[in-house]
């Protein structure tokens, strides 16, 4: 038996499951729970209840999979949550590392007006202000800054990591999403770019993990995802 709407706290997990899903890690129970910081027995709780209001299904692997109800109503607040974020930073001039928390509160209460209004306001943009793409299914291919060769040339695409706090360190550092540049030197333990503007940054490479770039030349695919960006939705730190 399904609800006609989904709750907050549903709300939160459809958001989740669609992030996972959107930067191609595995629609399980345990990454929910590292993503999310809660326990396992916690998600086993709230992924029964999303599967009996009709929002996703478990796979006989058993992984999950959105149901067409639960792919709509993820999308709708995901794509409500940037729009905020492009808002605020866009008519209200709030520095883009610190508006991910303010659309997480108002993210649940936008009604469909509202949301009608913001997008007016927004004109063209087409990514929140840490290069996520509003709309479903635009979401540019790149790869990780740690990954890339000295020499490299760069472009940053979005930061995977949308924590209040690493926000905070990459603005510090100077990096943004659309910066470009060369990676000049790599360590174990950090990364380093020139900007076209001759400027140097450095970064850890665990934060370099979480920062999606386009290179040229582009380093080869993983075959395994780093663990960093499974904990990146919102509370890993650096």
């Amino acid at each position: 038996m399904s609800r006609e709407h989904a709750t907050v706290a549903e709300e939160e997990y459809l958001q989740t499951i669609y992030w996972l899903e959107e930067a191609g890690l595995p629609l399980t129970g345990a990454n929910i729970a590292r993503a999310m910081q809660v326990s396992p027995p916690t998600v086993h709780e709230m992924v029964g209840r999303l599967e009996r209001d009709g929002y996703i299904v478990r796979k006989p692997d058993k992984t999950l999979e959105f149901t067409e109800r639960g792919r709509e109503q993820a999308a709708t607040i995901v794509r409500r949550h940037r729009l905020i974020e492009r808002f605020l930073t866009d008519v209200f001039d709030i520095p883009w590392d610190q508006v991910h928390e303010e659309a997480e509160r108002l993210e649940h209460w936008m009604s469909p007006i509202v949301e009608e209004r913001m997008l007016r306001a927004i004109g063209d943009a087409k990514t929140c202000p840490h290069g996520h793409p509003i709309f479903e299914g635009q979401r540019e291919q790149a790869v990780p800054l740690a990954d890339c060769e000295v020499g490299a040339r760069i472009k940053v695409i979005r930061f995977e990591n949308e924590a209040e706090d690493v926000l905070h360190y990459l603005k510090e550092s100077g990096f943004y999403p659309g910066l470009e540049g060369k990676v000049a030197d790599r360590g174990e333990e950090w990364i380093s770019v020139v900007t076209d503007s001759g400027e140097r940054l450095e970064i850890t490479r665990s934060v370099a993990e979480t920062v999606s770039v386009k290179a040229d030349p582009s380093p080869p695919p993983r075959t395994a995802l780093p663990e960093q960006l499974v904990m990146a939705r919102h509370h890993w730190g650096r």
